[in-house]
């Protein structure tokens, strides 16, 4: 079967992990149809546009994308990509497996959790105004219909995968009404899901769980913002985010993406490490049914990493992003 997919490589050494994941992928023998765009400030200076209208119906059509790291603006400049391809094909369900890699130095080589994070509301979306100069307000919004499709989407996915717990991130001590509600509608569903075990926890003693037990979670379910926050301290348990995948899925499609940032500081000079788009890539062929190409092409990845021999910069190898990638290539059985 051949499949159109909509390709965003990105910017700084986004088009390059993305050369060395879309020759992987050839590699493992599925057949893909590729729609290159641009997006972020490269379309800006091209189509006056950072999400051009013409990307967002490529998706659309596609159902599906692949994409790289995309500069965002610190404090100034355009808004997210990231946010804004999430609000336009309300993808709604943000999806983090975060497991250790062989022979990768870590505080928990045996990890392996999921954070499932609500994608479209709270304070992540960045609704904010100055009232008076020197006074901002940022609204929260979290609404009874997000938070119960993002637990279903988890009980879901725990069942399929099966996964055996969910915990619920929450601050409902103190946003009684807010996360009370996020809080309640996970209750609600989960009375549907009674082989799957549920357990709530306020989010900061969340974080030092993590931080002093990790191995006690499997599936962590969480509002927008401290999904992100959560999310990202989780991939630093097993190297950092160079080594995670990221998934943005919802009804109208599914975008898969390297959860990094760009790193203009070593674009051009392939020495990045293709792993976490690759790992998104993966997710991405499940989700198109292209399961046994996905297990080739983990398998071979997962022997990369076990041998030691072939291995990019920021995990103490000397390969370029191209000698990695074909090494895992040369084992794709």
């Amino acid at each position: 079967m051949r499949h159109r997919i909509t390709l965003i490589p990105g910017d700084g050494i986004g088009p390059e992990v993305a050369s060395a994941v879309v020759r992987i992928i050839e590699a493992s023998g599925v057949e893909i149809e590729w729609e290159e765009h641009l997006a972020g400030q490269l379309a800006l200076d091209k189509n006056g546009k950072t999400l051009p209208d013409e990307l967002i119906e490529s998706i659309k059509r596609n159902r599906v994308g692949l994409k790289g790291p995309i500069t965002t603006p610190v404090g100034k400049g355009f808004t997210s990509v990231n946010v804004g391809l999430r609000k336009a094909l309300d993808l709604y369900a943000n999806l983090r497996p975060v497991r250790a890699l062989p022979n990768v130095p870590c505080r928990n080589p045996d990890l392996d959790l999921v954070v499932v994070r609500e994608n479209t509301e709270s304070l992540y979306s960045g609704l904010e105004h100055e009232v008076v100069p020197g006074v901002i307000e940022s609204l929260k919004i979290i609404t009874e219909k997000a938070s119960t499709r993002i637990a279903r989407f988890a009980f879901a996915y725990a069942r399929d995968e099966n996964r055996k717990r969910i915990t619920a991130v929450h601050k409902a001590n103190i946003m009684k009404l807010s996360d009370g509600l996020f809080l309640k509608c996970f209750e609600e569903v989960g009375q549907a899901f009674p082989d799957i075990e549920q357990q709530s926890m306020i989010v900061d003693n969340a974080s030092m769980q993590l931080v002093m037990r990790p191995e006690q979670f499997d599936i962590l379910l969480c509002e927008n913002l401290y999904g992100d926050i959560v999310s990202d301290l989780c991939a630093g348990l097993i190297g950092g985010l160079g080594l995670v995948p990221g998934a943005n899925i919802g009804e109208k499609g599914a975008v898969f993406e390297a959860v990094h940032g760009s790193a203009p500081d070593i674009a051009g000079k392939c020495i990045a490490n293709p792993t976490a788009l690759l790992q998104s890539a993966i997710l991405m062929l499940r989700h198109i049914n292209e399961r046994a190409a996905a297990d080739r092409i983990e398998d071979a990845m997962l022997k990369v990493f076990a041998e030691g021999k072939v291995r990019t910069r920021d995990v103490g190898g000397t390969a370029s992003t191209d000698q990695f990638a074909d090494s895992i290539i040369g084992r794709i059985n």
